[in-house]
């Protein structure tokens, strides 16, 4: 059932999404991340890359010609802790299917990984960052642009350039 407001767009890129996000094979990390080692090393407002093994982390990796295809925020203990003993969530990111989201360090832990840091960021300002990364959970990703992606994966269609400019500008979300 859709809920109010939700349109075809909406719906076809929920399906779409869904099958980006399906996992690729042959995927083989060759160093996988402790959940441990991470937290003792990571400073909030850090940046944790991430390796993916989606359909769309191959896309994105093709498209961008780098290794990582994800990142999420590090926000240390920030957050608070879950009353249902589970692990705690010291990671924002964002995904197709969840949205803005915070996750636990250990949801990385058969991914390649990297650890990004900002070192001219002073502590105010890192503070600063991880209160507008917690202000955005909950969000939604738009999942209309996703059609926007897909436009790399056809060929140029046969019509002259000047066109081809207001086809960009009409489909674009």
């Amino acid at each position: 059932m859709t809920e109010p407001g939700d349109t075809l767009l909406d719906r076809l890129g929920r399906w779409l999404a869904g099958r980006l996000q399906e996992e690729s094979s042959g995927y083989e990390p060759y160093t996988p991340s402790d959940a441990e080692t991470l937290r003792r090393t990571l400073e909030p407002g850090d940046i944790l890359l991430i390796e993916g093994n989606q359909k769309i982390s191959a896309a994105i990796k093709y498209l961008t010609q780098s290794t990582w295809s994800h990142a999420a925020f590090y926000v240390g203990d920030a957050l608070a802790e879950p009353e249902d003993g589970t692990e705690r969530r010291r990671l924002i990111e964002v995904t197709l299917g969840e949205g803005c989201v915070a996750v636990p360090l250990s949801r990385y832990r058969t991914y390649n990984t990297r650890i990004c840091r900002a070192s001219g960021l002073a502590p105010e300002d890192r503070d600063k960052v991880v209160a507008f990364m917690i202000g955005k959970l909950g969000l939604k990703y738009d999942l209309k642009n996703i059609f926007d992606m897909l436009r790399f994966f056809f060929p140029t269609p046969p019509v002259p350039v000047r066109w081809r400019r207001r086809m960009l500008a009409f489909g674009s979300g």
